[in-house]
């Protein structure tokens, strides 16, 4: 289970949902929906922690709350 923040809202510029999780610097994903935004970052999250892992980069343990904004 991913415990990392996620932050959707809607892009008029991109006519769909961006939905990124703050922690993983890059790490967004769009969507048509809410849910399909949501759907979509859920996968980019475990691939960025899987290609961090490949290259030996540090991972963010999860934070819970936002702090960035």
């Amino acid at each position: 289970m991913l415990k990392y923040e996620v932050i959707i809202y809607w892009s008029q510029e991109d006519g769909a949902f961006i939905a990124e999780a703050p922690e993983l610097p890059g790490c967004a994903a769009d969507g048509r929906t809410y849910q399909e935004a949501l759907a979509n970052v859920e996968v980019i999250i475990q691939e960025w922690i899987e290609t961090a892992k490949e290259l030996g980069r540090p991972i963010p343990s999860p934070k819970g709350r936002l702090v960035f904004a």
